[in-house]
């Protein structure tokens, strides 16, 4: 499916550093409840990320991370979710964040 720029511009992709991350035990899938700092025009947002396959809490906290932040909240187990944190499968169906390989600063928009 092709789609214009004008579509692709409506997704708001920022850059954010994770807080805090904690099992989510209610999660139907493994996830981890997230806080993530996108700077100050965003603020602190949370979300529910299935990525615990590779990735321990440990290695989330101060991990930057990309997500859509202007999809609604949505509850996921006991957690409202307000952004969707972005990963790529590997090989093997386990998610892989992305992340950017210079500084940029927090709620830095992709484009």
């Amino acid at each position: 499916m092709i789609i214009g720029y004008e579509d692709f511009a409506k997704v708001d992709v920022r850059i954010g550093t994770v807080l805090s991350a904690a099992p989510n035990p209610a999660a139907r899938k493994p996830a981890y409840a997230l806080e993530i700092d996108f700077g100050p025009g965003i603020g602190r947002k949370k979300a529910s990320a299935q990525v615990t396959e590779l990735y321990t809490p440990e290695q989330l906290v101060g991990r930057r991370v990309a997500a859509v932040v202007n999809f609604p909240p949505k509850q996921v187990a006991r957690t409202i979710s307000e952004v969707l944190v972005l990963g790529f499968p590997d090989a093997e169906g386990r998610v892989v964040l992305i992340d950017v390989d210079h500084p940029v600063p927090n709620g830095a928009r992709m484009f």
